[in-house]
């Protein structure tokens, strides 16, 4: 029986992190993978397909260029599933590619099967040849999640379908319903409006992606709404058919009695962790009703030699925190300390214009009783903005009013994620907002932003 010091199920971000980690301190490790190619949800259906079909269709769209070529402008006339399907298989297969040779590069075993827990050190891996049994010393469970389902909505892969089947689809609809206003549900929101579908986007709460600041969330509604897609807010699905008359379409029967009609209908409303096959009861470990296992601060769950990371945990279930999370196990595991603090996590919402933002909202600032102003800088008076044709963007910094602290920085527009992390790093070292004033940026480059709403949030200071 094959023993290692570290057996990490499930090949994600998370997986992979703690994979490496524990080889980069000298340990034998194993990795688990139930599928025949690497990568997890991340890589083959979830992150890197989505973010990926969202660059085919803002190229082939020309989206990004038509405030200035005009609302005609497209790369290609005849947009179909499979031009968006090309783009993304090829970015797969280099992302599969780049991960093996990152594991085989670190000696780390990869075994295939599916894996249960027999007790608390020992794991069967059962694949098409049998069944194996190793041993370990420590267990990261990163075994991520699939797509929710609901009695309410009978997933068909053809004209119902899930976020994992988006690539399935025979061909891009008409019209489409989306079921769900949470991360992914608003992200292809987004992709579809751009590619002209009219969508009817349905979400039981009031407000979308209700853990981001309010101001961008409602510059990100009404830019929705520009682009013709309906938003039922406060609004619940009672139940979904397909047409009576046997003829393509999809009809939802809301609980206020409403009636949305569609060519297809994609159900986006939260997502299971991947334990069904774990036998987890063996370790001594459970889950909640939606497959969540309960971790401490390290990321331990009851049992103190198995860990769990990523989305499997719950919220926020991103990738970039989920790599961090495992990182963070495997190093506790052997003993190593990492400081990390996850009030610093940076989020990324691939939405169309994106959206990112770190530290703390207006929201959160105002029921903790915490002094603070706001400077806002606009993407359309920054020249670098008016060049890329982007003039919807803004970026937003949020301070201490006394002692001119970084407290958030929030950005909706082309290039949010990437140009978050200038704010980022000096939210994390505790710099105030003059260092934005002093600092010359190049130009013309969007990261003037920060220097524009820095001077517009210290001018509100002066004028008090």
């Amino acid at each position: 029986m094959p023993h290692y010091d570290l057996v990490v199920i499930g090949s994600g971000p998370a997986g992979q992190r703690a994979a490496i980690q524990g080889a980069k301190i000298g340990k034998r490790v194993a990795l688990i993978e139930k599928r025949e190619v690497i990568g997890g949800v991340c890589i083959n259906t979830g992150t890197i397909p989505s973010k990926t079909m969202r660059e085919a269709v803002l190229h082939l769209s020309g989206y990004n260029y038509q405030n200035i070529y005009g609302v005609s402008y497209r790369v290609k006339e005849k947009i179909t599933m499979a031009d968006l399907a090309f783009r993304v298989q090829h970015v797969i297969k280099t992302e599969v590619d780049v991960t093996q040779a990152q594991l085989s590069r670190n000696g780390i075993e990869v075994l295939t099967g599916t894996a249960t827990f027999k007790d608390a050190t020992t794991v069967l891996i059962t694949n098409s040849r049998g069944t194996a049994e190793i041993t370990a010393d420590k267990i990261v469970i990163g075994t991520g999640t699939k797509p929710a389902v609901s009695p309410k909505v009978p997933i068909n892969a053809r004209t119902i379908i899930n976020s994992d089947q988006i690539l399935e689809m025979p061909s891009i609809p008409r019209a489409l319903i989306v079921v769900g206003g949470g991360v992914i549900g608003v992200e292809y929101t987004c992709m579809f409006a751009a590619l002209g579908v009219r969508v009817t986007l349905i979400e039981r709460r009031p407000r979308l992606l209700e853990f981001a600041d309010q101001e961008i969330v409602e510059a990100l509604s009404y830019h929705l709404r520009d682009h013709r897609v309906t938003m039922r807010l406060n609004e619940e699905v009672e139940s979904v058919a397909e047409s009576a008359d046997g003829g393509p379409g999809v009809i939802a029967y809301l609980e206020s009695k409403k009636k949305v009609s569609s060519d297809s209908l994609l159900y986006a409303v939260g997502r299971q962790g991947n334990v069904d096959e774990l036998n987890l009861g063996a370790a001594g470990i459970d889950a909640d009703s939606r497959g969540r296992i309960k971790v401490n601060e390290h990321y331990q769950t009851v049992q103190p030699n198995i860990y769990a990371v990523g989305d499997v945990i719950g919220f926020p279930s991103l990738a970039s925190v989920s790599m961090e999370q495992g990182r963070i196990a495997a190093a506790h595991a052997f003993g190593i300390s990492i400081s990390s603090d996850p009030s610093h996590f940076p989020f990324g919402i691939y939405t169309i214009p994106e959206i990112s933002f770190i530290g703390k909202t207006e929201e959160q600032l105002t029921d903790e009783d915490v002094p603070y102003e706001v400077g806002v800088a606009y993407y359309r008076e920054i020249a670098r903005g008016q060049i890329r044709g982007d003039t919807t963007g803004r970026l937003k910094l949020i301070f201490h009013r006394e002692n001119l602290e970084l407290l958030g920085v929030h950005i909706i527009g082309e290039g949010a994620s990437e140009l978050l992390h200038i704010g980022q790093a000096v939210l994390i070292l505790r710099g105030k907002v003059d260092y934005f004033i002093d600092t010359v940026f190049n130009y013309p480059t969007l990261a003037e932003c920060y220097k524009a709403a820095a001077f517009n949030g210290l001018n509100k200071l002066v004028r008090v």
